[in-house]
């Protein structure tokens, strides 16, 4: 741990142009940037007997994952302190959920002096981190306190579990503290216990995104909404073409698909939802070379405009918007999963809405859902931009094919539900222990 701690500021040096450049492209950063060295938004005075709770989670995904927990916890009287990583969750987190929780704010950069003063500010009896947020000085102060440390939602992909199985050494002195690992799906939890987790830590719950509820806009808020992306009405009989959450590279790849769609004679348009909405002039120099005619909702929505003009491709560079776009789609492609990419996003919305779902090989995060996904039908992996370009011509042709992999897609989100559920019977006695005081 302290060969970790002297060494972090040396990785944050060389790291820091890195990530200062993605913070101003991003942008948003500047409310609350102080969290970042450990100061923390001003919170209530601990109350006698109430749990004070600190949930980490990363990003947009995670918030969205986590708002049934705040509701859960709110109801049984915990005090909750939520802090993320990005300028979009953190605006997320507040127009969302202030009134869950007692505080909104940014982790601490994970060095002894910031994690240090944030944990005397915040005082939690337990620490909760979403997913793939493993932190070892945010744990290391977790242990030094007596505090237990529960990993919701756990996962570890493909490229993380290579990374730490080449350095098993680290890993208890770093990961030590954890108290409990709550797996989404039962081969993440295997490869918790194959780098030494004790078997009693581990616990598979299953994936807290399938429980997430997904409001069903009705046909008057879809048309509203196709309007609005300036695509044509669904009397028109132009099918949609969505790429959710798109990476580099992959932007092209769906316009390329929408040429070859056109010259088969497909009335179709594309919808393009980018992970990350600052890579908007990257993606607007691809559309103009492409020659279609495009909108960006961002600009329509901000000049408040209203006008009726139909477009090709149709730039979504919002947040937070994933769940409604995704009811305008007929055919959704999800991102992160053409080579060279190999993490994946989540195609778990998408199923729940019944939408027929392509994605590359390229899963890693979300391989067992991935998988799952194939087996029943309500999903198609394609290899290169080729296949999708004609796995996209051979199912938007197929309409009954398409209602029958949305079907699919449904019945297997029914038959996974419960997560939420597990979580909170797993955490339950946790919180009910105080933490022990600090030597």
């Amino acid at each position: 741990m302290w060969l970790y701690r002297a060494l972090y500021p040396f990785a944050l040096l060389i790291g820091s142009p890195f990530y200062l450049r993605r913070m101003w492209r991003r942008g948003g950063y500047r409310e609350g940037f102080s969290h970042r060295f450990g100061r923390v938004p001003s919170l209530p005075a601990k109350r006698e007997g109430v749990s004070r709770l600190w949930l980490q989670a990363v990003s947009v995904g995670e918030l969205l994952a986590v708002a049934p927990l705040l509701e859960a916890w709110a109801r049984e009287g915990h005090e909750v302190y939520l802090t993320t990583t990005t300028s979009t969750g953190y605006r997320l987190a507040r127009e969302r959920y202030g009134a869950l929780t007692i505080g909104i704010g940014y982790l601490p950069l994970d060095w002894w002096p910031f994690s240090r003063n944030a944990w005397a500010a915040v005082q939690p009896d337990v620490a909760l981190l979403m997913e793939g947020e493993r932190w070892p000085e945010h744990i290391a102060q977790a242990a030094r306190r007596g505090v237990s440390v529960v990993c919701l939602n756990a996962r570890l992909s493909d490229r993380s579990f290579r990374r730490m199985r080449r350095c098993l050494w680290a890993i208890e002195p770093l990961f030590g503290g954890i108290t409990k690992i709550l797996a989404c799906a039962e081969e993440d939890a295997r490869r918790f216990r194959a780098l030494g987790f004790a078997p009693d830590r581990v616990i598979t719950t299953g994936n807290m995104k399938l429980d997430v509820a997904v409001p069903v806009l009705d046909a008057g808020a879809k048309a509203q909404l196709r309007s609005e992306l300036g695509l044509r009405p669904v009397e028109s009989g132009e099918l949609i073409l969505m790429g959710a959450s798109t990476w580099p590279g992959e932007e092209a790849a769906l316009i390329s698909a929408l040429r070859s769609l056109r010259v088969k004679g497909i009335a179709c348009s594309l919808l393009l939802v980018p992970r990350h909405a600052e890579r908007r002039a990257e993606i607007v120099a691809v559309l103009r070379e492409s020659g279609f005619r495009y909108r960006i909702r961002s600009e329509y929505l901000s000049e408040s405009r209203s006008d009726s003009e139909c477009v090709d491709v149709s730039l979504a560079d919002t947040t937070g918007e994933l769940q409604r776009l995704l009811q305008v789609a007929d055919l959704v492609f999800v991102g992160k999963s053409l080579p060279p990419h190999t993490e994946g996003q989540t195609p778990v919305e998408a199923a729940i809405l019944g939408r027929a779902i392509l994605f590359g090989p390229g899963m890693g995060s979300f391989r067992q859902i991935a998988r799952e996904l194939v087996d029943c039908g309500a999903a198609r992996v394609v290899g290169d931009s080729q296949a999708l370009a004609a796995q996209a011509c051979k199912l938007l042709l197929d309409s009954e094919k398409r209602e029958a992999m949305g079907a699919a897609g449904r019945a297997w989100h029914a038959q996974n539900v419960g997560a939420l559920a597990r979580t909170l019977e797993a955490t339950s006695e946790l919180f009910a222990k105080p933490a022990a005081s600090v030597r």
